[in-house]
């Protein structure tokens, strides 16, 4: 059964080192668009995050769509319309909070509005997030942040630190919410009713294709759930090795233009 749609996460995997789309990577999206698959990048990042990558990709045309978030947010990319949202509940933040104060981590929630820290000190990694995914960042109190829409929580730090940190934290949360490091220095807390695989689900079920029909393409250990739901889970030459173990293809780099070879050898031809 032919592919239809196509999943991509954005860093170690869309972006080369550079943060860069190369020509190569456009292309191939464009003539997967014209042939009639649906491209979704599919990302860890806030919407604020991605607007500029959809624009370069004209992926904002009707029928167009976006998953962020880490799944906690799937959005017509045409029209900005909700098509699925989860979110933490206040208590969800103040446990979290409360979480990173008892393990000396800088932590920040992320919404629509942009990213809110109750540290006084804001991370450094904070601030990189905040500038890497054009997103204002606010200092607010937990007392501040009852009506705030929360999609998602990070713990931010060094990543030996955020390793050793890491392992300190109860089974309770794990159990309670999906934990996953994006990045070296970055673990990121959503719903447990949220992933990139929960939202690609979804998404499947509301345009009418099965799972067979779609490919997943990511690097690193937030996109195992878009991997392990993707009748075509790919992942990059640069991806975590662990992730290698549950790929049915393994495409070039993201500095050698890795999606748009996966796009070439298995969707168009």
């Amino acid at each position: 059964m032919s592919i239809k749609l196509v999943t991509v996460d954005i860093d170690g995997t869309l972006l080369n080192s550079k943060k860069e789309i190369t020509p190569e990577v456009f292309a191939a999206v464009q003539d997967a668009k014209a042939a009639g698959v649906k491209i979704v990048i599919t990302t860890g990042r806030p919407i604020s995050g991605v607007h500029h990558l959809l624009d370069q990709l004209h992926l904002t045309e009707p029928g167009d769509y976006v998953i962020s978030f880490n799944g906690g947010l799937v959005q017509d990319t045409a029209t900005g319309e909700d098509v699925l949202k989860e979110t933490l509940s206040y208590d969800d933040y103040l446990d979290l909070e409360l979480l990173a104060r008892r393990l000396q981590v800088p932590m920040h929630a992320s919404t629509k509005q942009g990213m809110f820290t109750a540290n006084r000190n804001i991370g450094k990694y904070t601030v990189y997030e905040a500038m890497l995914v054009n997103s204002p960042v606010f200092y607010r109190t937990p007392e501040e942040m009852a009506e705030k829409e929360i999609i998602k929580m990070m713990m931010v730090d060094e990543p030996d630190i955020l390793d050793a940190v890491i392992e300190q934290i109860p089974a309770v949360y794990f159990e309670r919410f999906n934990i996953a490091k994006s990045a070296p220095f970055y673990l990121e807390i959503t719903p447990k009713t949220a992933s990139k695989g929960k939202a690609i689900i979804g998404l499947a079920e509301k345009i009418g294709l099965t799972l067979d029909q779609t490919m997943g393409i990511g690097d690193e250990e937030n996109d195992r759930s878009m991997l392990e739901v993707v009748g075509n889970p790919v992942v990059m030459e640069n991806g975590n090795p662990e992730l290698k173990k549950i790929a049915k293809y393994i495409t070039k780099s993201n500095d050698e233009s890795g999606v748009a070879h996966a796009i070439r050898e298995w969707v168009l031809k």
